[in-house]
């Protein structure tokens, strides 16, 4: 599996392409900062003692939007410079994430087309969200509008880059 280091432009994002990111840490400050921002400010992510004597899953969970935003957080290298719209997704929480998870993405191309106007393409991805015990927490797969090669840039109606 290759390593993200760079922007991709959508005719490098051929068909079973496979990425991965590295990985981060989620820590008690990022579920803090989190919830004060987002107000995701359920007794289970803020309340340690709800947590310990009437939570089901014991620990400190982390909101699925927060796995996501991490997630996308490291995917976002690969698109440095040619990403120009998210436009949809579906997505599916596997497994709960906690303060302490080490996540890392993998990802695999799995659309890829030319857009109707442009030097753009429209690549939709299966990004695996992936904890440090190898558990699959979240997948979603992420359609979104990329820039073209501007080598590969022909006609009228091509954007330069």
């Amino acid at each position: 599996m290759e390593t993200i280091g760079g922007g991709f432009f959508w005719q490098e994002m051929m068909l079973g392409r496979k990425l991965s990111t590295r990985g981060r840490t989620v820590t008690e400050t990022d579920l803090i900062n989190f919830v004060g921002l987002s107000w995701f400010n359920e007794q289970i992510f803020t309340d340690e003692e709800y947590i310990r004597e009437k939570a089901h899953i014991k620990g400190r969970l982390i909101p699925g939007a927060l796995v996501f935003i991490v997630a996308e957080g490291l995917v976002a290298p690969s698109m440095e410079g040619t990403g120009m719209a998210f436009l949809n997704m579906e997505m599916d929480i596997r497994k709960p994430s906690f303060v302490g998870d080490t996540l890392h993405v993998e990802i695999e191309v799995i659309e890829a087309r030319a857009a109707s106007t442009g030097n753009r393409g429209l690549v939709r991805t299966r990004n695996t969200v992936v904890n440090q015990k190898s558990d699959t927490v979240m997948t979603y797969t992420p359609l979104r509008l990329m820039r073209g090669d501007p080598a590969t840039a022909t006609g009228h109606g091509a954007d330069a880059g």
